[in-house]
């Protein structure tokens, strides 16, 4: 009788076992998707700055060249 309660234990404990690593392996495949995305995220944000950067220089630079266009014009 103690063999066969002895064998229901164990294999309730390998159950629940197979339960929790499931559970902590689908915990973690959430986590490094969440990662992952952050990381996409990131590098948008990254090449939206770089872009709005670029955009900005060249804007400066065609105001300079106006202005320094504007001046020569005015001292003429």
């Amino acid at each position: 009788m103690s063999i066969a309660l002895a064998g229901i234990i164990a294999g309730v404990v390998i159950c629940l076992a197979g339960i929790f690593t499931d559970t902590h392996t689908k915990k973690h495949k959430i986590k490094l998707k969440a990662i992952e995305k952050e990381v996409e995220l990131e590098k948008l944000r990254l090449e939206t700055y770089t872009m709005e950067t670029e955009k900005l220089r060249l804007e400066l630079e065609q105001s300079k060249v106006l202005l320094l266009e504007e001046k020569q014009n005015s001292s003429k």
